[in-house]
């Protein structure tokens, strides 16, 4: 199955909804895909993890590149949703202390404006 992104808009956060497998193949497409945000200008990017099935290392690491991309840019990169695997993938790797981690996509987006609180799955104790 190959990777699926669907972009929408809340207001002046983009939502990226992913579906299929994120891993070595399909990984470009989501780095570039969020780089070429933050050089629109879009600062507030969310990443819907719901529909993944698999996120391989380089996956991950597309992910971290699209975070530090926006961020060098002035912008946010929060997820929602990962899968059980995915969420021990960011515990091992410790980047669960880099990103936000949401369960909703509403609190997630709301988050860039105060008004919600991330998920504690991702925490370490």
């Amino acid at each position: 199955m190959s990777l699926t992104i669907e972009q929408i808009s809340r207001g002046d956060v983009v939502i990226l909804a992913l579906g299929g497998r994120l891993s070595f193949r399909e990984s470009d497409d989501v780095f570039d895909r969020v780089r070429a945000l933050g050089v629109a200008g879009h600062s507030k990017v969310v990443l819907d993890l719901r529909n993944v099935s698999y996120v391989d290392s380089t996956g991950l690491g597309a992910i971290v590149g699209g975070y530090t991309s926006l961020t060098k840019q002035g912008g946010t990169l929060k997820l929602v949703n990962p899968n059980p695997r995915t969420v021990e993938l960011l515990l091992m790797t410790q980047l669960n202390t880099l990103f936000e981690v949401f369960d909703d996509v509403r609190d997630a987006v709301n988050s860039f404006s105060g008004n919600a609180r991330s998920s504690s799955s991702t925490s370490s104790g």
